[in-house]
């Protein structure tokens, strides 16, 4: 059974719309398959309705960006009630400032010599909520700045560069109860990306355990080969379940492919261990 819980629609910032992303994880031969938009669950209906069709075992989710030391985290929610009231109302908070945010940075691109770039930016948004950076990094790519989006972010859309700037998203005990409240799993998504100490890294384990959260992704597009069996050890040490996705937000951009990417290590239990009969 193929298992990928950590994709991107256009309802965020992906490219395709969430049947579009369901037909291509299926042509992928992916059997169980969810859709975790950034900081909104519009697609999950009509993403849920395309998997149907397609024979796929379905999982609603969600990736909720947190603001922890002063560094943005990702936590996925799995298996969550998109109709919750608390979720939704926490994912408006989330996606709050994120216009004011883009328009800064278009901005400090301008002053870097690149003007133009928030309406270049915006032929990319299919949700005006939410507007990122993925979008004004595909429009630099369009216009010859950069070979590739990976290529953007290191030169301008990160800490230090011209165009990064920094918002402040939900706590991470927040994103957890969010998550909890609509009957989800939390599950910290691509820990290897984060750039903590150990010693950073090791507070955010142990604190998101004490919130409740309950994985981590293990096996994702956003980590190396070698950090499977790095985060398929801490998987183990603290009791996590592991989580496997490509993260996958267009074809062609993932590092990843849905076929391409390998199954869990042995030795850890996947958060959908008990979910299927």
């Amino acid at each position: 059974m193929k298992v990928d819980l950590h994709c991107h629609s256009n309802v965020s910032d992906g490219v395709l719309a969430p049947a579009a992303v369901a037909a291509y994880a299926r042509k992928s031969g992916v059997d169980v398959w969810a859709l975790t938009d950034h900081d909104e669950v519009g697609g999950i209906k009509p993403a849920r309705a395309a998997a149907r069709e397609l024979g796929m075992r379905f999982v609603a989710g969600v990736e909720i960006s947190v603001t922890w030391a002063n560094e943005t985290v990702h936590i996925v929610g799995l298996q969550v009630d998109e109709d919750n009231a608390g979720l939704l109302a926490g994912l408006a908070d989330t996606r709050n400032g994120r216009q004011a945010r883009a328009r800064e940075i278009a901005a400090q691109l301008a002053t870097a010599g690149i003007p133009g770039a928030y309406e270049g930016a915006l032929n990319y948004v299919a949700n005006p909520d939410l507007m990122s950076r993925t979008h004004f990094a595909r429009y630099l790519v369009e216009i010859g700045v950069c070979g590739a989006t990976s290529e953007v972010f290191r030169k301008y859309l990160t800490e230090g560069k011209p165009g990064y700037v920094p918002h402040r998203w939900a706590t991470l005990g927040q994103a957890v109860g969010w998550i909890r409240g609509a009957g989800g799993i939390p599950v910290i998504a691509h820990p290897g990306r984060y750039k903590f100490s150990d010693t950073a890294e090791g507070a955010l384990f142990d604190e998101f355990r004490q919130l409740g959260g309950a994985a981590i992704e293990v096996v994702t597009g956003s980590h190396t080969p070698d950090q499977y069996g790095t985060y398929a050890e801490v998987a183990r040490r603290y009791g996590f379940l592991a989580s496997r996705g490509t993260d996958f937000h267009a074809p062609g951009e993932a590092r990843v492919e849905f076929a391409e990417l390998p199954p869990l290590p042995a030795g850890v239990t996947p958060v959908w261990h008990d979910w299927f009969s």
